[in-house]
């Protein structure tokens, strides 16, 4: 199972970018589309103060809420997922 999950849509320009981003960086990452998946917006709402952010990403213990390249880097690097940038 993979440490990094993609909570999004398929029509966001953010969530896409993340995804390639991951995939750029050989990152494995499961993907949750939240529009085929209702309990997963749910999720989202929760942890964004009621609000549907995406892509929200789910590391081990780590909930980041549409965050940069750097944020995503920096956080993966503490979470020992990846050395790079």
């Amino acid at each position: 199972m993979a440490d990094v999950e993609i909570y999004g849509t398929d029509w966001c320009e953010d969530t896409q970018h993340t995804r390639a981003h991951l995939q750029q960086l050989g990152v494995e990452y499961r993907y949750i589309n939240i529009e085929q998946d209702e309990a997963a917006a749910d999720w989202v709402k929760r942890q964004n103060d009621g609000e549907q952010k995406t892509p929200t990403v789910k590391l081990p213990g780590l909930v980041l809420s549409v965050p940069s390249d750097g944020q995503l880097n920096t956080a993966m690097r503490a979470k020992g997922i990846t050395t790079g940038d």
